[in-house]
């Protein structure tokens, strides 16, 4: 395994952070994510222009055919800006499913428009009492063909308030899990939008005997779980890039600010939890690096995203927290950026499975490995 970047994963993270730069500042974030939309037209063709929304789609399909190491270097530069496009749920993962299910036109069609950025598509598969990383579907679909319908409830669609199409779980009449493609205005959906407390946008959406049209055939509970997988890996790359800059901010805070005459830098105690800070960090990127190099060579494996996970969390947590406290009262007001980072990595944390979920995940997969004896 490489756990560094390649010169030309170095320049696509460079390309990145200099759009998503000279695009997000703080005012500019609040003002952005404050709108309906909650994200910025503008930014969004220039990741087009440059091929970042095409970067995990096949060449042939319009894309770049980039891989999980080229994506999380993506999401590590969104997790520094903290920019609110819905790359990850809006492009990355409906196209992971569509290329993984579809074929001739309908997967030319809706491939070409999520890379070219005209399309916004969004994943509902979500429902009440789902954990990490089952999901108990019970949408249905029925009908055939041409005629197919679905009805039922998905409670959490990250950008699916602004989706065009959605790409939906559901089972048929044989209770095999298929994905189906629904337009998001179509008779039969209602959308109740919300916005998250680190001023993310989703919707419920409900579905009452909704038109509907089959992604390819045959179960597709393996297709799903490898996108839980990767989505679970480049969430970890994002958090990574949140935790990277609240340190950055902090030790630039401790330089600058005096008390008693003094920068606070200079306090040894202040330091030192600096120091303990970059340590936490340097184990969550290990892992984060881990499970994308893993999920590269071609390996998916949901212990090893839990691996991941739970160590994010735990250094998300660790990190916000020393954060704010070391930055004082001002890290707890909205005109500064340090606490719109430990709402994101709180958000992080919580999506697919939060850092006990994965822990009782990890020991209830203990059993399945082997014993290893010694002498």
């Amino acid at each position: 395994m490489d756990f560094e970047f390649n010169d030309e994963q170095i320049m696509l993270r460079d390309t990145v952070r200099e759009v998503l730069t000279k695009a997000y500042d703080i005012e500019t974030l609040r003002t952005v994510t404050d709108t309906e939309r909650g994200w910025d037209p503008k930014v969004w063709k220039s990741l087009a222009d440059v091929g970042i929304l095409g970067l995990t789609i096949d060449e042939e399909d319009g894309g770049m055919g980039a891989g999980p190491v080229e994506l999380a270097a993506v999401l590590g530069e969104i997790g520094r800006s903290l920019a609110p496009e819905p790359y990850l749920n809006g492009v990355v993962v409906p196209a992971a499913l569509i290329s993984a299910t579809a074929d001739g036109d309908t997967r030319s069609e809706l491939l070409g428009g999520l890379a070219s950025g005209e399309l916004l598509m969004a994943f509902a598969h979500t429902e009440a009492g789902d954990r990490w990383p089952a999901a108990a579907v019970a949408t249905t679909a029925s009908g055939s063909g041409d005629s197919v319908t679905l009805s039922g409830t998905k409670t959490t669609v990250l950008a699916g308030d602004s989706a065009d199409k959605l790409v939906v779980s559901a089972r048929d009449s044989g209770g095999e899990l298929g994905l189906y493609i629904v337009d998001a205005d179509a008779s039969g959906v209602t959308r109740t939008p919300f916005r998250t407390h680190d001023r993310r946008r989703g919707a419920q959406i409900e579905f009452d005997a909704a038109p509907a049209a089959r992604l390819g055939s045959g179960d597709a509970a393996d297709a799903i779980r490898a996108v839980d997988v990767t989505t679970q890996t480049a969430l970890c790359a994002e958090a990574v890039g949140a935790m990277e800059r609240a340190l950055e901010l902090t030790v630039e805070y401790l330089k600058t600010r005096k008390q008693f005459g003094v920068t606070l830098s200079t306090f040894e105690a202040l330091t030192h939890r600096a120091a303990d800070m970059y340590v936490l960090l340097e184990l969550a990127r290990s892992l984060s690096r881990y499970a994308t190099a893993s999920l590269d060579e071609g390996t998916v494996d949901e212990t090893i995203a839990s691996r991941a996970k739970l160590q994010i969390c735990r250094s998300a947590r660790q990190i916000g927290q020393e954060a704010i406290q070391m930055h004082g009262g001002i890290g707890m007001t909205v005109e500064y950026p340090v606490g719109h980072y430990v709402s994101r990595l709180t958000a992080i944390s919580h999506t697919l499975g939060d850092a006990e979920t994965h822990l009782s995940h990890l020991a209830n997969s203990i059993t399945k490995w082997d014993m290893v004896s010694i002498g």
